[in-house]
């Protein structure tokens, strides 16, 4: 498991040219949004005292509080002390200013080189969002790509909120109304094409609302079945639902604001048996969708199941899914993908997520024993290869 190199299929983070929207070092890692949620629980400062803080300012008072004065045992504390073990850094010296040191001595393309080494990441697939006005342009301009970072057709802000954002693509050159009419449709498929070719994306993905139903009378569900399904099927690209987050639940919070919701399996499984001839990826955010969603893809081949997200990236959880998945599912999933918005993120989550994916698979092969089945090395290297990248890349070519 521990040489194993990964493809990370879904991350925030991105490759040098995209300049600021990749996030990096330690200052970075402790203002992480989850951090942000658990110290403005366990000291109960002000939201607006927070915000007025610099970045540094908001990470000495994160450390203090949840490193300091109390002990980090939360997966998101435990997680920036595995990263920066991982560099090398001595945790037990707690010199913050120390671990900032290390990061200032190093370039952005020489950081990149060391986590994706030290992780053991072959690559990883990007967000790329057409409507973020700081990635937008970086597009439109020819820049080198690296080969490590993939990239992933992100449509949020079409699918989610079409009368604030159809005026973008009025703004772009699309010939689209406020109404989707037939010209609409046809200039959207248009968008999709175009952005599919320029970026070169594995996949189209949204994330949804725990409300999210199809078929449904909307505007979202006319957009994915008259434009997002049909492109999807031409290019033979899977279409990616990350479904059951509540946006914005405390708006004080910012990134930090967002909830969950149980989310209704049966729009995935209406999805899946109405389209046959197109591929779906699913992660859903609620637990209690867990097991519907295992028995569903046991129906649907053309529906993968991947990774742990947002907030089921914790121990237990992971734990608890990846043994289900494989009783369910055996060897064809997905089990787990960082999620990362900081590239130092792929350090922790990839050495705790390898690890519980190990324990699991150590009792699976141990029931196997048990039976008189025999097991070679060479049989587990060849399992644990699809379940870290090889069943992905098995699943975008089928």
């Amino acid at each position: 498991m521990a040489r194993t190199p990964v493809t990370d299929v879904h991350t925030h983070i991105y490759s040098e040219p995209f300049g600021g929207l990749l996030l990096w070092g330690v200052d970075e890692l402790l203002t992480y949004h989850y951090l942000v949620a658990e110290v403005t629980r366990a000291t109960a400062i002000p939201f607006e005292t927070f915000w007025a803080m610099n970045k540094q300012e908001q990470a000495d008072f994160i450390w203090s509080e949840l490193f300091i004065k109390r002990s980090p045992v939360s997966e998101a504390c435990r997680g920036v002390l595995t990263a920066l073990e991982m560099l090398g850094l001595d945790n037990s010296s707690r010199d913050l200013n120390a671990f900032r040191d290390y990061f200032n001595k190093t370039s952005v393309a020489q950081h990149i080189d060391t986590v994706f080494e030290r992780a053991n990441v072959e690559s990883v697939v990007m967000t790329n969002d057409p409507f973020d006005p700081i990635e937008y342009p970086i597009w439109m301009n020819k820049f080198e790509r690296d080969p490590r970072f993939h990239a992933a057709l992100r449509i949020d802000a079409l699918l989610n909120d079409w009368t604030a954002n159809h005026t973008k693509l009025i703004e772009w050159g699309y010939n689209v109304e406020s109404t989707l009419n037939v010209r609409s449709m046809a200039e959207v498929r248009r968008f999709l094409t175009e952005w599919l070719e320029r970026t070169s994306a594995l996949y189209i993905a949204a994330s949804l609302p725990p409300s999210f139903a199809f078929p449904e009378e909307s505007w979202r569900a006319d957009l994915i079945s008259e434009c997002v399904l049909p492109v999807a099927a031409e290019f033979n690209v899977p279409f990616a639902m990350m479904v059951g987050v509540k946006k914005n639940i405390n708006p004080a919070l910012k990134l930090a604001g967002d909830g969950v919701g149980l989310s209704d399996v049966d729009t995935i499984m209406r999805l899946c048996a109405a389209y046959p001839d197109n591929k779906f990826m699913v992660t859903m955010l609620a637990r209690e969708n867990q097991h519907e969603l295992c028995v569903l893809a046991r129906k649907f081949p053309n529906l993968c199941l991947f990774g742990c997200w947002w907030f089921l990236n914790n121990p237990s959880l992971i734990d608890e899914m990846t043994r289900m998945r494989l009783e369910l599912l055996g060897l064809s999933v997905i089990p787990q993908h960082s999620d990362a918005r900081i590239l130092d993120q792929l350090l922790y989550k990839w050495q705790h997520s390898r690890a519980l994916i190990a324990n699991v698979l150590t009792d699976k092969y141990l029931d196997l024993l048990q039976t008189g089945w025999t097991l070679t090395e060479e049989e587990i290297a060849r399992d644990v290869k699809l379940l870290l990248g090889g069943n992905f890349w098995d699943f975008l070519k089928r």
